[in-house]
């Protein structure tokens, strides 16, 4: 089975947590325990978040004043670099030597006139005061907007509209590799009124990009590794309820919030709309689970309504 697995990048570097690189590599291999169990005989691509990392470099571009920070597509290029190598590391140690891996820079179009760009709303980097972020929107072009009694820059969120090397991605796995890509939602790129490819100061959701990406594979299973182990109703509540298997249709009229699971229930409703296939959101530490049909949210065409735990 061809499976295609989004780890969250708030599952690999958990809320509260310090941004070490010892906590990743922790949480890390918290995912890569459960998938080495996966893959005897299924074909894996991993793809993941990239949020909290971003912020880190961003914090660290912004102590070094002498230099204008790094635009946002080099900084998913750094961290695709940087998560794809732990990745590598920690699921090689625990397979086979002869277990090929590749992690591929994955560049991903997006469209110029997405109504996304007239709507900034994904904050990155650091907290501002309100003078700081104004002084910085005014010096820099930023778009700012509230974070608590704070402010923070807020970015574009654009649909992925095409991965540039899903060809690579295709061949690799044709070679038996464990493929690795699509950090982030992949670089955000797009053709200038030159014609010539560039990047794109924007961030693409991990969760959609990996939808694309596993529609365009022909995957069999989308898997949306997170920090929970299902979609909830009234999450946090006393009322909380679990849900465990969902009809596409049902399941978005529940209406999750767009800062948290509505990204990721929307990936998983599309892609089980587009192939008719299976997409299931759950725990990193219930990947295997997920696989075996007995943890996650399922969402599906052939499931009719929806059941909880």
């Amino acid at each position: 089975m061809r499976i295609v697995i989004a780890l969250g990048g708030n599952a690999l570097l958990r809320r509260g947590e310090p941004m070490t690189a010892d906590n990743q590599r922790a949480n890390i291999r918290i995912a890569t325990e459960q998938i080495a169990r996966i893959y005897p005989g299924n074909q894996l691509v991993i793809a993941h978040g990239n949020g909290p990392q971003v912020g880190l470099l961003s914090l660290q571009a912004a102590a070094y004043t002498p230099v204008s920070p790094y635009p946002l597509d080099v900084l998913g290029a750094e961290t695709e670099g940087m998560i794809g190598y732990i990745i590598e590391q920690e699921l090689g140690n625990l397979l086979d030597f002869q277990v090929p891996f590749a992690t591929l820079l994955t560049q991903v179009e997006v469209d110029p006139n997405d109504p996304a760009f007239q709507k900034p709303s994904k904050p990155i980097g650091p907290v501002y005061s309100q003078a700081d972020a104004e002084r910085l929107a005014t010096e820099k072009g930023w778009a700012i907007a509230a974070d608590g009694d704070k402010f923070r820059r807020v970015v574009s969120s654009p649909r992925p509209k095409r991965i540039f090397e899903i060809r690579p991605i295709q061949w690799l796995l044709d070679k038996g590799s464990i493929v690795i890509c699509a950090g982030g939602g992949g670089i955000p790129t797009m053709y200038g009124n030159d014609g010539k490819l560039q990047g794109v100061e924007a961030v693409i959701d991990k969760d959609l990009c990996s939808a694309l990406l596993a529609e365009q594979l022909d995957a069999e299973l989308l898997v949306i590794a997170t920090d929970v182990n299902a979609a909830f109703i009234d999450f946090g509540k006393p009322s909380q309820q679990a849900i465990a298997r969902a009809h596409p249709d049902e399941l978005e009229k529940l209406g999750f919030a767009a800062g948290s699971m509505g990204p990721k229930v929307q990936a998983a409703c599309e892609f089980a709309r587009h192939t008719g296939r299976v997409a299931v959101i759950g725990s990193l530490s219930d990947i295997e689970a997920i696989v075996q049909g007995t943890a996650g949210t399922r969402i599906s065409t052939a499931t009719p309504g929806i059941t909880y735990f």
